[in-house]
């Protein structure tokens, strides 16, 4: 029997900062990798990670674009009058 002041693991609230450690892709993890371009999508979000300047990333900004452009993302994702 557990102590009365100890909650139950999912009760306890998780410290700023802390990534939960989730084998599970979420939303935004099988929307990218539905996109074909998950790996360069990475590179890009490591290197703004790292240099915190977009402008630092532009081979990885590129690379990114060519990725969606040759999967036919810009196509799909084109804006459409409604």
């Amino acid at each position: 029997m557990a102590p009365k002041d100890l909650k139950p693991k999912a009760e306890q609230p998780v410290p700023a900062g802390t990534v939960e450690d989730n084998d599970e892709p979420d939303e935004w993890d099988k929307r990218i990798n539905r996109t074909g371009c998950a790996e360069e999508n990475a590179r890009l979000t490591d290197c703004y990670y790292e240099k915190k300047d977009w402008r630092a990333c532009k081979d990885e900004m590129q690379k990114f674009r060519d990725c969606w452009k040759t999967q036919g993302n810009d196509k799909r994702t084109d804006m459409r009058d409604a």
